[in-house]
């Protein structure tokens, strides 16, 4: 596939790049040896000149000597922009001969003239699943010629967004655009070597399954063009997760994975994660290949709270393909209760059986009962204390009365004697 976008020029293009004379005992270059030379009549040509890190904008010679510069130009002919490391100009019907160049223009830079844009990107595998990373590979050309210059990463901006089709009959209908990723040949993260010319995306499609239009975006200060692929479906998911929950000493959680193998090998799945306990401790675990739908895994019973498992899978697409993804995280919370064995609420993945949702829904509604219950038991026993103190208030006041009414009439009988 290719993304390109021309600026018009007659069928005799100049040249992708055109060497310059640098000075290497300086770093400006000097006057008359920083030339370059348009031979043919262009309809409009766009020029990238590099200069060195907040410099002044550059001064061009034309060849009838008249001078161009960013405070002087006609803005129906002429469009400049000026950045801290270049200047890009568009100009119409640029003058035959021989150009000039007055600034600080890089040490062993080239001018670049703009011509054709055109991207080439390895194209999206056929099975896509939610929580995959992809790697994308592109390649940008400038007519028929490689980009390879580091510094033409400055200009411009690689990116790919999804768009969904708002088809009603998949998760992601009315769901907001989203940017995947920005291209990279910078040598970082699954790139493979920095300034290689070819640009490397990461796709984290970490959204909802469902119709997605891929779109992919060069931007330029004053270039904008875009390709929009072909939608393609976003798979669900292939592992649900549920937690069978046990408290006591020396009882264990015991974690299920169910495999949905409509689009992968279910043998051929490994599991991967941590649990982070309430006290907020972390613990790796493996699930290793196995065979079946199902794999388990024991977790340690420490004490109540929330469980948070954060799992990471790796397998095979059926058509042969290996993934890597992330599941959305999940949570289970472990009450006390008098019964063990409560199914724990699954709070991150949405692809449970409907025998899961329904023990799910039971596990609730005995938990809320057990809450119910105690928050009723605390409730009495709050007002059976309250009962209780005011019965002690009242004893021991009538008691009081009782003693002060005492000394007071033998207080009395003993004055009336003397």
């Amino acid at each position: 596939m290719a993304l390109m976008f021309s600026l018009s020029v007659n069928a005799q293009q100049i040249g992708a790049e055109i060497e310059y004379v640098d000075d290497s005992a300086t770093n400006q270059i000097p006057y008359f040896d920083n030339r370059f030379r348009i031979d043919e009549q262009l309809d409009e040509a766009t020029l990238i000149f590099y200069h060195r890190s907040g410099a002044k904008p550059i001064i061009l010679v034309r060849p009838d000597g008249s001078k161009l510069n960013i405070n002087n130009y006609s803005e129906d002919k002429v469009q400049w922009f000026d950045d801290q490391t270049f200047d890009m100009l568009k100009i119409k019907s640029p003058m035959i001969g021989p150009w000039q160049v007055i600034g600080q223009v890089q040490a062993n830079s080239k001018i670049m003239v703009v011509s054709e844009i055109r991207l080439e990107v390895t194209p999206l595998p056929e099975i896509i699943l939610q929580g995959e990373t992809l790697k994308v590979v592109a390649r940008l050309f400038n007519g028929d010629l490689i980009i390879n210059d580091p510094l033409f990463q400055d200009v411009l901006t690689l990116n790919v967004d999804f768009l969904s089709t708002n088809n009603s009959a998949f998760d992601n209908f009315g769901a907001a655009a989203i940017q995947l990723a920005s291209f990279r040949d910078n040598g970082r993260g699954l790139d493979e070597h920095a300034h290689d010319s070819l640009f490397t995306g990461e796709l984290e499609l970490d959204f909802a399954p469902g119709e997605w239009q891929p779109i992919y975006i060069v931007k330029m200060p004053m270039i904008t063009r875009e390709l929009r692929q072909k939608p393609i479906v976003v798979q669900k998911n292939p592992i649900s997760i549920s937690v069978v929950t046990n408290q006591g000493e020396n009882n264990t959680h015991v974690v299920t994975f169910t495999i949905d193998d409509s689009f992968v090998e279910a043998d051929s799945i490994l599991i991967q994660g941590k649990v982070t306990f309430p006290d907020q401790q972390v613990e790796p675990f493996t699930v290793v290949q196995e065979q079946g739908l199902t794999r388990t895994h024991t977790i340690a019973f420490t004490e109540p709270g929330v469980h948070r498992i954060k799992v990471g899978v790796f397998g095979d697409i059926q058509n042969g393909r290996e993934f890597q993804a992330i599941l959305p995280e999940f949570t289970f919370n472990v009450d006390r209760l008098p019964e063990a064995g409560i199914l724990a609420v699954n709070r991150g993945s949405n692809n449970l059986t409907s025998e899961q949702k329904n023990a799910q829904v039971i596990a609730n509604a005995a938990i809320e009962a057990e809450k119910l219950a105690q928050i009723k038991a605390t409730q009495e026993a709050k007002v059976a204390n309250q009962q209780q103190a005011t019965l002690l208030y009242i004893v021991g006041g009538n008691t009081l009365v009782i003693i002060i009414a005492a000394l007071m009439f033998v207080f009395i009988r003993r004055k009336k004697r003397k």
